[in-house]
């Protein structure tokens, strides 16, 4: 029997596919016509296919902490997430307004601090930042660029609005499964593929490589990425992108500090690095600056990055713009540096720090999802519809001790997207990050990664939380 959607279940979320009325949206309409041609037999065997692909190549990632075993295959879902054209334009236009300003904000950080002498940050807030690193005082990094890489993550609420929900600009990952989903659905699914005009993807890692010579400190270009080692989650990710870039990927023990230059270590001798991807958070890069128990740096690094003889991207400092406090002030920040409304609104967040809005999130904790401020993957955050007295009773201990370092905000309603299970289609929410890079100019990946939350009923799209992922399409009109 072929597949139908007529006993789709929306529910009363917003979904990408089919609007309130029950029809399919325009911009669906080739991908359910192609289905209607397909049994569950079919997709079920593209599925398996699919997973081959996917450990054939070694598609996997880490859970740390997991009794099953380290390393899994990233769950593939082979229903992609459509996005329109003129609904594309308006998000690459407001994603490029807020890495403009996040930058300027991220170099006022760390020179005049004007945002905060006028009084648009609070100066308290924006100094305790975990992200803050005073020792990047001064610090100009080539081409005035701080955030070369970042992952915004964009979800939709029942409106059909999309809303910022945080932005990542550390050490950003995922970009190498959107590569790697637009090749395997051409795989699986060439016929759809082909028949569909979608913006491609493939351009990235030449983007990226241009960029890191852009922002080299010379005209030498030597590059590299710069992983902590096989045990890094993302390790698939910093393997694949050096590769495909065709640049050295080096791990902090093949570098060396010679007459304050970066070298690494090559079957030739000693050859110049001059700019330096890192995949390693900016505070462990040099433990005679940063953090002194860090085995992941490499001692004098920051002494030759002061001195502008190698670059690395992301600049240091960056994370003071990924502190999900700072986050709420992204609006205020737009507003200061380029005198605009934002184009993509945050989501409404509750200040911890803030006592009236502290009290407010612990009357509300069985309402609220409370994040910590520098967490990521799905850590150290509260769903309080989903949670239980035992887990409010210590959040609302947690926020009392510290509350500087939480936020809360509504539970949204995500929007979903059709999803394949073995023997039904039905919903599930999704997010969206898409990629900016920050160069010569700044461009966005059109479409990103769209994560999914496989488990039914949960709004936790993180891997590391039994979500996956989809290909993700953005028409080319």
């Amino acid at each position: 029997m072929t597949i139908t959607l007529t006993d789709y279940d929306q529910q009363h979320f917003f979904d990408e596919m089919i609007d309130d009325s029950g029809e399919i949206r325009y911009h669906y309409r080739p991908l359910a016509d192609y289905l209607k041609t397909k049994t569950f037999r079919q997709l079920q065997d593209r599925q398996s296919y699919i997973n081959k692909i996917l450990l054939d190549l070694g598609i996997t990632f880490n859970v740390y902490n997991d009794s099953e075993g380290t390393e899994r295959i990233f769950p593939f879902d082979l229903i992609p997430r459509i996005i329109s054209n003129p609904e594309w334009q308006t998000l690459e236009k407001g994603l490029k307004q807020r890495i403009t300003a996040l930058n300027l904000f991220i170099n006022d950080m760390y020179h005049d601090q004007k945002i905060l002498s006028d009084g648009v940050i609070p100066k308290d807030i924006a100094l305790s930042s975990k992200g803050y690193l005073p020792q990047c005082a001064g610090l100009s990094p080539s081409q005035g660029i701080w955030c070369h890489i970042t992952g915004t993550d964009l979800i939709r609420d029942r409106d059909g609005q999309y809303y910022v929900l945080e932005d990542n600009l550390r050490c950003p990952s995922g970009v190498a499964y959107v590569l790697e989903n637009r090749e395997i659905m051409k795989r699986a699914f060439s016929t759809l593929v082909q028949s569909v005009e979608i913006q491609p993807v493939s351009h990235y890692p030449t983007q990226l490589l241009e960029l890191l010579k852009f922002v080299a400190a010379n005209d030498r270009n030597t590059c590299a990425v710069l992983t902590p080692g096989i045990y890094n989650s993302a390790y698939f990710e910093h393997s694949f992108l050096a590769r495909q870039m065709g640049i050295e990927l080096v791990q902090p023990s093949d570098l060396v500090i010679r007459d304050h230059y970066v070298m690494m270590r090559t079957t030739r001798g000693l050859k110049r690095v001059d700019v330096l991807y890192r995949r390693i958070d900016d505070t462990f890069l040099d433990p005679t600056v940063f953090d002194p128990n860090s085995l992941l740096g490499v001692p004098g690094i920051f002494d030759v990055i002061r001195r502008g003889n190698v670059t690395v991207v992301n600049a240091p400092g960056t994370g003071v713009a990924d502190d999900k406090v700072i986050y709420c002030f992204v609006p205020k920040m737009i507003r200061y540096y380029l005198n605009e409304d934002p184009i993509i609104p945050n989501v409404e967040t509750y200040i911890c720090s803030d006592p009236v809005q502290l009290n407010h999130v612990i009357q509300n904790l069985d309402k609220l999802v409370v994040k910590a401020a520098n967490e990521a993957g799905g850590y150290g955050m509260l769903v309080g519809p989903h949670s239980t007295k035992e887990q409010q009773l210590e959040f609302k201990a947690k926020l009392i001790e510290n509350p500087r370092n939480y936020i809360a905000q509504p539970t949204l309603q995500f929007s979903r997207s059709p999803s394949f299970f073995e023997n039904s289609i039905e919903g599930r929410h999704v997010d969206l990050r898409p990629y900016i890079l920050y160069g010569k100019n700044i461009d966005v990946l059109p479409g990103g990664l769209t994560r999914v939350a496989l488990r039914k009923g949960s709004l936790v799209v993180n891997s590391s939380q039994g979500g996956g992922s989809k290909d993700t399409w953005v028409l080319a009109r």
